[in-house]
């Protein structure tokens, strides 16, 4: 894959654009932009996980309840 490609800029109603050719798609419908120096960089969206999200939350300060002082031993359960 070349790294490299001439590509025109065009107006979209009062926003300046650029159209990514094919070997330069982004997955998903979302990016993030950001500009270094005369440079923009264009990165996508890390997917959402339910891991990424629970990685962002702070842990709990409680602990959680002991639930199973009141069910019967295994080997009281008919099956």
């Amino acid at each position: 894959m070349s790294t490299e490609r001439h590509v025109s800029l065009f107006r979209n109603g009062r926003n300046q654009a650029v159209r990514i050719p094919r070997e330069f798609e982004l997955p998903g419908s979302e990016a993030l932009m950001h500009k270094e120096g005369d440079r923009l960089v264009i990165e996508p969206l890390p997917a959402n996980s339910l891991l990424a999200l629970l990685a962002q939350w702070e842990p709990l300060d409680e602990p959680f309840p002991d639930i199973d002082d009141d069910l019967p031993a295994l080997d009281e359960v008919e099956l």
